[in-house]
């Protein structure tokens, strides 16, 4: 089997990552959720040396991680545990979760389950990360993110771009408030969440 490959992971990584070395300084366990093809854990750990960061995926997904992994080994990376946002979550508290391009893809019932389960499984002071696109004011940031929520709701009816302003209800409800919004390439954004009760 051919390792899997993303060419949004290789576009996106190197602006991402001095962003998650400020917000993680004082983290020590993340849990990604939604790892995918695996290329940015692998990218991440090395780069985060001071954090365990522990990989996640449907089932399905797991070959390929390790594949990346097996590849690209690194002492504060961990192989895939099985996770699936219709069930309780195989971890106990982190420091951080970060997911990447999965809010669009699931549900908006499987979002609020991801809600649910980061209220339960992050520590008090820790972080959230979401990374992908997100509507403003029910209004597409771009004329190509309009054409990518065509295409998405095309593919699966439940998919979508979300409205920033549910994302951050959503987080409040679950102890969360927005840190930080920091504008991405290919008309992205990084939300930087911290829990505080």
């Amino acid at each position: 089997m051919n390792k899997p490959f993303s060419q949004a992971c290789e576009n996106n990584k190197t602006a991402i990552l001095p962003l998650l070395i400020e917000s993680l300084k004082d983290c020590k366990t993340l849990l990604e959720v939604g790892s995918g093809t695996g290329q940015h854990a692998v990218y991440f750990a090395p780069n985060l040396p001071w954090l365990t960061w522990q990989t996640s995926d449907m089932a399905i997904n797991h070959q390929g991680i390790n594949l990346w992994l097996e590849e690209q080994p690194t002492n504060n990376l961990l192989a895939p545990v099985t996770l699936d946002l219709n069930h309780d979550w195989p971890i106990k508290a982190v420091d951080a979760i970060y997911t990447a391009n999965t809010l669009h893809i699931v549900s908006w019932p499987l979002v609020e389950a991801f809600f649910n389960a980061v209220s339960q499984h992050l520590n008090q002071q820790g972080k959230l990360c979401i990374y992908g696109p997100f509507n403003y004011q029910g209004q597409y940031t771009s004329e190509s993110n309009a054409g990518f929520d065509l295409w998405l709701k095309e593919r699966d009816s439940e998919s979508a771009i979300r409205d920033i302003e549910a994302i951050i209800a959503l987080a409040k409800n679950a102890g969360l408030l927005l840190a930080d919004d920091h504008p991405m390439p290919a008309n992205n954004r990084l939300l930087i969440f911290n829990k505080v009760n």
